[in-house]
């Protein structure tokens, strides 16, 4: 894929992330879901790509846009095809009170290069370089702290996990405090705190629990381009959610995939902050209807991360985009 686009989709998650942060603290999650996905659709048309959303906003029938199927891109003879798998506003509950780590992101691979995830539960772990290789779902919670310890140099006790604050992590909780080390419970943006493994100033080791898939394969795709390792295994809620699986070409319903297996090949990933988090800053409003965004861009292929800090002047843009 051309590394120009990286910077192209960029602008795609500032727009988006723009949007939806005039709604932060209202209270409404679906108004500012929508600004995210309106603005985010509109300036799919401005890129030259044939791209097809394999993670989106749900299936055709649940999503008027962004959904898993449509065609996005200004399309042409000369467009690259491509998958891209997107939130608009991870964390919609965290933008509408005002809280810690929504995004605006989105991944892309060559075409057929995501697993099409369906929308139902995975089990994750994620983690940073140092531990690439050597954690796995097939290991104990216990096990996995022990060997992180190892791997980072750190006593147990300084290890601190990432889980989502769920009821159905009850038992993960009190396993991991047994074991001493440290819990950082979040309620929601487990793709923020996934990513966040690979940067030890953010002082998060390891990423674990149970959350959404389509999430889940973004944090791989991400973690891919940073060196950083990720494992999912699909947990169904029930019957239907099997099928579906079945239907989007799921063989193996007890698979545990690794990173490379949910993100093949080159692999690109955007994010722009909405809210501030542990790795980005979110949308500042600035005098003069202007604002500024913090966004991070990463490429597998060179393993470079870039953080690109914008000023916006919104007087001279519609959408997100210059005129």
């Amino acid at each position: 894929m051309d590394r120009n686009l990286a910077l192209e989709f960029v602008r795609i998650t500032e727009a988006a992330a723009m949007a939806c942060a005039r709604h932060m603290g209202r209270g409404d999650e679906t108004a500012a879901d929508q600004a995210a996905v309106d603005a985010m659709r509109k300036a799919f048309d401005r890129i030259n790509v044939d791209g097809e959303v394999v993670i989106g906003e749900g299936e055709r029938d649940e999503a008027p846009m962004l959904y898993i199927g449509e065609k996005v891109g200004n399309i042409t003879e000369s467009s690259p095809a491509i998958d891209i798998a997107l939130d608009p506003l991870e964390g919609t509950t965290i933008c509408a009170k005002g809280g810690v780590g929504a995004l605006s992101v989105i991944a892309v691979a060559e075409k057929g290069h995501f697993l099409h995830a369906p929308d139902t539960y995975m089990d994750k772990l994620a983690c940073g370089p140092e531990c690439f290789g050597k954690l796995s779902l097939e290991y104990s919670p216990t096990k996995n702290i022990q060997i992180a310890s190892v791997c980072l140099d750190k006593p147990v006790k300084d290890i601190t996990v990432v889980i989502l604050d769920r009821p159905r992590h009850e038992k993960l909780i009190a396993e991991v405090r047994e074991t001493g080390a440290r819990i950082q419970l979040i309620n929601d943006g487990d793709v923020s705190a996934g990513v966040a493994a690979c940067f030890p100033r953010n002082g998060i080791d390891i990423l674990m629990g149970t959350g959404g898939a389509p999430e889940g394969v973004i944090t791989a795709a991400a973690l891919k381009c940073m060196g950083g390792d990720f494992f999912g295994r699909l947990n169904f809620r029930n019957e239907e959610e099997k099928k579906r699986a079945t239907e989007m070409g799921v063989t193996d319903l007890n698979k545990i995939y690794s990173r490379d297996e949910l993100a093949k090949g080159d692999v690109m990933f955007c994010a722009t902050g909405v809210t501030d988090g542990p790795m980005l800053k979110g949308v500042r409003t600035l005098p003069g209807n202007c604002c500024s965004t913090h966004s991070l861009v990463l490429r597998s292929k060179t393993g470079t991360q870039r953080f690109v800090q914008s000023q916006h002047n919104l007087n001279f843009k519609t959408d997100g985009f210059s005129k």
